[in-house]
């Protein structure tokens, strides 16, 4: 992390904290990637549980030099080097309250940065974002929810995570310092997220929130699709420019689908379908509209022309179109058939 007499004060005590921690390694350190001043949109983003910022090292990068402040904070109990492990497991917070109160922190440090403030997160940090655009969207632009940790994906996991306090192994092989993540997890500390994630449902259902873009997974192990879709459908019913899309089984995108490390082939698409969408004013119904048109055998650029829209949407735009499963939109049409 580089620190010139231009940064603000937040970002030399950040690196002071986490050189006393210390962190695992540098993968593991907050990272800001800020121009010198307020920008028109600051991204705020949220690693996922036992991960650390280096997740949303390519996001940042591509969004920073798009001219956008960009903060990616190291979570609460995470990054800490240290020989962790089922004797001594890693200090993760086992109540939601500190993450509430780093987010909010973060928010305020982000609304210093920037005229509108999108926030996002991967998995449990997704939840997290989540919850700032539900409960706070009156301070936030938009969300962009990568895998959003809001349930766990089966019945059999609630059950064992939300009952047992046994420590949990989820990776094998040799585990040291140059690792950036942490190896497992006492289960108490895995169930606040399902916890905040329902809360963030129940309130997505009873107000919306920020729009959003709520990205998943068909090969997704970890976290419930079904409550992604759900969260889309409550918050697309109550405000615009909330998108959802969910990458086919044949690409195989894992569940911590930012970091390339990861396994994830396909970071660069999903890179660019974030800032299409950060960057356009459109909402999902327009998205299907544009689909349904581009099946006949417009182009993605023809229809914007042609309906108006060409100070709405980013120049991006038509990568996100080419994603978008156009079967699944036409299938939903009236009168569809097999036949036809």
């Amino acid at each position: 992390m580089s620190i010139d007499s231009a940064s603000p004060e937040f970002v030399k005590e950040v690196c002071d904290r986490e050189d006393k921690l210390p962190v695992r390694n540098e993968m593991c350190r907050s990272q800001f990637r800020l121009h010198g001043g307020r920008r028109d949109k600051v991204i705020l983003l949220f690693h996922g549980f036992t991960a650390a910022p280096y997740q949303f090292r390519t996001l940042g990068e591509l969004l920073y030099n798009s001219g956008y402040n960009v903060l990616v904070p190291l979570m609460p109990g995470h990054g800490q080097a240290g020989a962790w492990g089922k004797e001594n497991p890693a200090p993760l917070p086992e109540a939601i309250e500190p993450y509430q109160a780093f987010a909010l922190e973060w928010l305020g440090r982000a609304e210093e940065l920037g005229d509108q403030v999108i926030v996002g997160g991967l998995s449990g940090g997704g939840c997290l974002a989540a919850w700032l655009a539900v409960e706070h969207g009156d301070r936030v632009d938009r969300a962009v929810l990568f895998a959003p940790y809001l349930s766990n994906c089966s019945l059999v996991v609630d059950l064992l995570s939300s009952r047992l306090n046994m420590y949990f192994q989820w990776r094998g092989g040799v585990w040291d310092d140059k690792c950036p993540g942490y190896q497992g997890f006492m289960f108490p500390a895995l169930r606040v997220f399902p916890k905040l994630g329902k809360q963030v449902l129940d309130e997505a259902h009873d107000r919306g929130g920020a729009p959003m873009f709520v990205i998943s997974t068909e090969t997704d192990i970890a976290v419930s699709n079904p409550d992604h879709r759900d969260l889309f459908d409550q918050v697309r019913s109550r405000v615009g420019a909330t998108w959802y899309y969910c990458f086919p089984r044949a690409l195989n995108v894992p569940h911590a689908m930012n970091a390339p490390e990861e396994g994830n082939q396909w970071v660069n698409v999903l890179n660019v379908m974030v800032k299409a969408y950060i960057e356009s004013d459109v909402s999902w119904d327009e998205v299907e509209t544009i689909a349904l048109r581009m099946t006949e055998g417009e182009t993605c650029d023809q229809i914007v022309e042609a309906l108006g829209m060409g100070d709405r949407v980013s120049r991006d735009f038509p990568t996100m179109m080419t994603m978008v499963d156009k079967l699944a939109i036409v299938m939903k049409q009236p009168g569809w058939s097999v036949d036809e």
